[in-house]
């Protein structure tokens, strides 16, 4: 079976974060998102190894949260 695409909104709140949070970290901190259209689309998987990997720390210096 093949995962499914999420939206900003579920990711976010699979994350913990608003979509604001989301967006930022696409442009920021390459976190790993398809744009479908207009629309940003996201695989749990990719995003899961992503964090795992630090890439959501907060230690860049473009950080604002």
């Amino acid at each position: 079976m093949t995962e499914p695409w999420l939206s900003a909104e579920d990711i976010a709140a699979h994350l913990g974060v608003t979509k604001d949070t989301v967006y930022s970290w696409i442009t920021e901190k390459a976190m790993p998102a398809h744009k479908i259209g207009r629309l940003w689309k996201f695989q749990v998987s990719e995003v899961d190894s992503w964090v795992r990997g630090g890439g959501a720390a907060a230690n860049s210096d473009t950080a604002k949260d």
